[in-house]
Order: C-alpha cells, then structure tokens, then sequence
C-alpha cells in the first residue's frame, strides 16, 4: 500500500518550498505531484522524483475547477505509481483551493493507497488575516471555480482543522516582539486544531504519525481554551430574532464558532452554527433524540449522544444550544452577557415570533 501525503497551503510560494523539502527527504524512493492550475481550463499535473519528471498531463475541462481537475485523475496516477512498487511514498501538492477532505475520501477508497499524513503550510505574517477576514476565494485571485463562494477565512481554517502537522514560516533576526506574536499565533492554530504538529521546518514530517481521526462531527464543539476558545451553553432556546440581531457582535474578533443551536421557532431540528471569521453558516442537522425511537439513535452523532447522556434534561431531554469560539483576543465577559441575552425568556411565548433564519434553511433536509 502506497503512504500519500497531503500538502496544502494559502501561498504557493512557500507550500512549493515545503514540497520540495518533502521530496528531497523521501529521496529517490519518493514522488511529488503537482499542478499548475493557473489555466483552470487547461490544468497541467507533473509528477516527479529527485531525478526529474516521470509523468505530465494537460487536463482539460469544460468545467474550470480546481477539484473537477483533480478528482479521478489524481487516483488513477497514483495507483499506478504504487503499481510499479518503486516508491515508498508520494506527496501532493494540493492546489490553494483544494478539498483536502474530499480528496482524501476518494484516495482512501482505493485498496492500494492510504492517506497517511496531511501538512498545511501557514505563513505566519498573514494567517491571523486571513482567519478573521471576510474576503472570497476569488477575490484573492486564487484559482477556483467561477461559483466557489467560500470565504477566505473558512478555507484556512479548515486546511488547519483537517492537517496533522503545520510547518509555519519564520523570519531571520526575529525580535523579542516578533517571537511573542509567533507564540500567540502557535497558541491559537492549537487552538483551532489541538491535534495539530507546528514546527517551522518540514524535517522529519514524513516520520509523523498523526492521530486519528481527521474530521470534525457536525455540530460538535472545541475544547474550552483560557483566552481563546469560549464554551457556552444553554438549557432553553434561542430568541431567533435576539440571536439573528446579534449575530454580528458574536463573531467579531473570532475566527472559528461550532456547535448546536436550538432555536425557539425551529423546535423540531437541531441546528449546526459554523462560523470562519465574520462568515456565518446554518444547517440542519436532524432530529433530537428525544424525538426519535431509540432504534435510530445510533444515526445520529456519537459525540451529541455522549453530551446528551451526561446532560439530559427531564423536561427538554437532548434540546440545548452549546457554542464554542476561538479567536486571538475573545471578550469572554461579554460573549456571555450577549448570548445569555439571546435566550427565550420564560414569560416569552413562541407563536408570535418571527423567523430570520427560515429563509437560511430552506432546502435544507433532516439527517
């Protein structure tokens, strides 16, 4: 079975550089494949060794995407490097707005590859920017797809949620200052991703095994960390217009929120808030599990049934809200005055309200 490894990164300069540094430490038993995705119409993917180029394709498409360009494709080249049984292991240049997730979903179904390590670069001078910012894809002029809509923000932080390890850019001659903000910036991409290896320098990386798993259950929270990532939650539901109103106020100076709402005029689903930066997501994520007979409960996430087995309510059983939000500098103060002024009061009745966020989850199905 061929190991493959995973690089992403924002900067193609620098994930270039840590490229080639995986390549030379693999050595001669090693491949990196790459794309040149400039010409999302005419996509070109090189794979090479120490010695030079072993394979080139020019992939067109009549959809220009940066994952269209690499799904299918990318497999098929690489188990037939591990047909040859020459390699020990091969490297992926994974484009800016590349799927890292998705990619490794489709490596991992074949017999003969596995995803065994995934790096994101992080150039330091820019990530805080980049995970608090409210730009698009497009508008950095990264390669993608005319309808990618992601923001910047949520494309970094999910590199770094998804990566085992991180190699981090350095400056000669730092100052004492400088060093500082390196630490609190280490501090809060552990934060992001406690899972994760920072190290300034890619030696060694191909040694690394990760712990496992990868992804992130849907509607789950991150651990509380002192002075970057506040906890709250709630035993009774949101006021949907408080909450919709304040939406604003909660996410400044964060850059990643998580968890399970329950809103008082949507009281049959649960509800995932994902936040990146100021970009704020909604989705339905199924049924509770007082609702449902218990021979379906082991649908539903293993991680809300644990927090739903310690903390159920005799009234409410699973229904509550639990929010989690990392940022460099929280106000954690007045994060809790705000989101426990966002509750339904008790003399508050429901049918009278409004709903701001219906029109957010039309479409929308219960898992």
């Amino acid at each position: 079975m061929l190991p493959v490894t995973l690089l992403t990164g924002l900067d193609d300069g620098f994930r270039g550089a840590v490229a080639g540094n995986l390549l030379a430490e693999a050595g001669p038993r090693g491949v990196l494949v790459e794309y040149d995705v400039r010409d999302l119409s005419a996509v070109v993917r090189t794979a090479r060794t120490a010695a030079g180029v072993i394979d080139r394709e020019v992939i067109t498409m009549s959809h220009p995407c940066v994952s269209c360009a690499m799904r299918g494709s990318l497999v098929q080249l690489l188990a037939g490097i591990a047909a040859v049984e020459r390699y020990d292991v091969a490297i992926v240049n994974v484009p800016a707005a590349g799927d890292t997730h998705a990619i490794t979903t489709e490596v991992d179904q074949h017999p003969d590859l596995r995803v065994a390590l995934v790096v994101t670069s992080v150039d330091t001078t820019t990530v805080l920017t980049d995970v608090q910012g409210e730009d698009l894809l497009r508008e950095r002029g990264i390669p993608t797809a005319a309808e990618d809509g992601r923001a910047t923000a949520e494309v970094v932080v999910r590199q770094l949620e998804y990566a085992d390890a991180a190699v981090l850019s350095t400056t000669d001659n730092r100052t004492t200052d400088n060093r500082t903000a390196d630490d609190r910036t280490e501090g809060l991409l552990r934060a992001i991703n406690p899972r994760l290896s920072t190290r300034t320098s890619p030696a060694g990386l191909l040694q690394v095994h990760p712990q496992l798993p990868r992804t992130i259950e849907p509607g789950s929270i991150a651990a509380p960390v002192d002075g970057l990532t506040f906890v709250w939650q709630a035993v009774r539901p949101f006021h949907p217009e408080r909450l919709y109103d304040a939406l604003e106020d909660l996410v400044a100076g964060t850059v990643r929120g998580r968890g399970t709402l329950w809103i008082a005029t949507q009281h049959r689903y649960r509800l995932s808030w994902d936040s990146f930066g100021t970009n704020v997501a909604f989705g339905v994520l199924g049924p509770w599990l007082v609702d449902l007979p218990a021979d379906r409960w082991p649908a539903v996430g293993q991680q809300h049934q644990a927090r739903s087995a310690l903390e159920w309510h005799p009234e409410y059983g699973d229904r509550a809200s639990y929010l989690s939000l990392t940022g460099p500098a929280l106000d954690v103060r007045e994060l809790q005055e705000r989101l426990d002024g966002c509750v339904l009061r008790a003399d508050e009745a429901v049918h009278p309200l409004t709903d701001p966020f219906a029109p957010y989850l039309e479409g929308s199905t219960a898992a």
